[in-house]
């Protein structure tokens, strides 16, 4: 049997970030039952599961209506807990196969509990890993899911996607009119002057109303705080939205969003994205290695010869040709292989730092022979032969000499 008291004290006199249609719909179904309607058999929605793209982006789902836990309201509206949400980010993070995080947000909002420990838990685990997080308003990313979604790195929304509705409601129901007129006359004996405070059974006191109030401004403006610090706006710019919706474009001219894309373009810039910071961090340990290459040739060239007589005209001095753009080349066709090498140790589950190769001199042959060596050492390297994604027409020299040690085990 669902539990209305709990419901009712979960939607009514508590403040609330979500989107008012949203808002409208929960008490259009929930309101009638609490007067006695039945409320339907529904199944609750099914699930949505986390999916790792093959670039190593892990597009994680905050669908349907944010609450601090997810075993009520089934009925009326699918549910994501912020628990559930902070949990599949930080697995997420930390698996070695993912390069970066994609919040897939399509929600209206939520409840107020739990909201900011979620958003300073991503906040925290993009410290510690590392791993850049975006988001997406697709199609909605509304008021609480909307603190989420400034939690990421970069945020986007599709061309119909909302974002905004950065507020705070608090709903109180009167039923007195109703309990009268069905002959119920509700007498509270209390103990403390505020504790039946905003109570349905009797009329909103001006004071509770105060105290509501009060709740809902402190909320708000920590809310506001949240979206100025995190979106780089000014409090006074935040409050000037009025609680209202921006769509596409809109959200991007507001501040309120970085760019209009897809779900599918915002997982590939973000790989893009990544590539081009791995390259940089490549190129920064090019030059300690092309003064190294120089230093090598320098000690193959010929002793100088004893100086000349002073009366004898000195022969002008060999001039050496100037191999550093070959050096460099060279060095970009190496990083080019060790990019690839680590590209495919990724996708077996074997994590190798080209930067750190680079600026080791290690060549890519050896880091082929370390990668080898690793998969060697793994008692389960058949399983990862079979899981392997496929890399074209032609076997990979990696996952064939892995096949080759696991078939001598055997």
């Amino acid at each position: 049997m669902t539990d209305l008291p709990h419901i009712a004290s979960r939607l009514f006199a508590t403040p609330l970030l979500v989107a008012k249609p949203k808002l409208d719909v929960i008490l259009n179904i929930i309101g009638p039952r609490l007067g006695g309607a039945p409320i339907e058999d529904m199944s609750p929605l099914p699930a949505r599961e986390i999916e790792i793209t093959h670039e190593g982006i892990a597009v994680i789902p905050v669908v349907g209506t944010l609450v601090a836990r997810s075993n009520y309201l089934a009925a009326a509206s699918g549910l994501t807990s912020y628990g559930d949400i902070g949990d599949a980010i930080e697995n997420a993070a930390t698996d070695p196969r993912v390069r970066g995080l994609l919040l897939d947000i399509d929600s209206p909002g939520g409840e107020v509990g739990g909201l900011f420990d979620l958003v300073d838990r991503i906040v925290s685990v993009r410290e510690q890993t590392g791993k850049p997080i975006w988001a997406v308003a697709n199609e909605a990313a509304l008021s609480a899911a909307y603190a989420v979604a400034c939690a990421a790195d970069v945020l986007t929304v599709t061309q119909t996607g909302e974002a905004g509705s950065i507020g705070v409601v608090a709903v109180h129901v009167d039923e007195s009119n109703a309990d009268r007129q069905a002959g119920m006359n509700w007498t509270f004996i209390q103990a403390g002057g505020k504790k039946t405070d905003g109570n349905p059974h009797a009329p909103l006191s001006s004071e509770a109303r105060a105290d509501i109030q009060a709740d809902v401004d402190a909320l708000y403006e920590r809310f506001v705080s949240l979206v100025a610090d995190r979106r780089k706006l000014s409090p006074e710019a935040v409050r000037a939205t009025q609680a209202g919706v921006y769509r596409g474009q809109m959200a991007v001219q507001a501040g309120l969003a970085d760019r209009v894309s897809t779900l599918r373009q915002a997982a590939h810039d973000l790989a893009n994205d990544l590539h081009r910071k791995s390259l940089s961090r490549g190129k920064a340990a090019q030059p300690s290695l092309i003064r190294k290459e120089t230093a090598m040739q320098t000690d193959d060239t010929p002793e100088p010869k004893a100086p000349t007589e002073p009366d004898k005209p000195q022969a002008p001095p060999v001039t050496q040709p100037d191999n550093s753009e070959a050096v460099e080349k060279r060095l970009r066709a190496d990083f080019a292989e060790l990019a690839d090498v680590a590209a495919q140790g990724s996708r077996l589950g074997v994590k190798l730092d080209v930067a750190e190769a680079m600026a080791k001199g290690i060549r890519p042959d050896a880091l082929r022979r370390t990668l080898l060596e690793e998969l060697a050492r793994r008692s389960d390297a058949a399983n990862l032969v079979a899981t392997a994604p496929a890399m074209g027409a032609s076997e990979s020299p990696i996952v064939k000499r892995a096949r080759e040690a696991a078939a001598r085990r055997q």
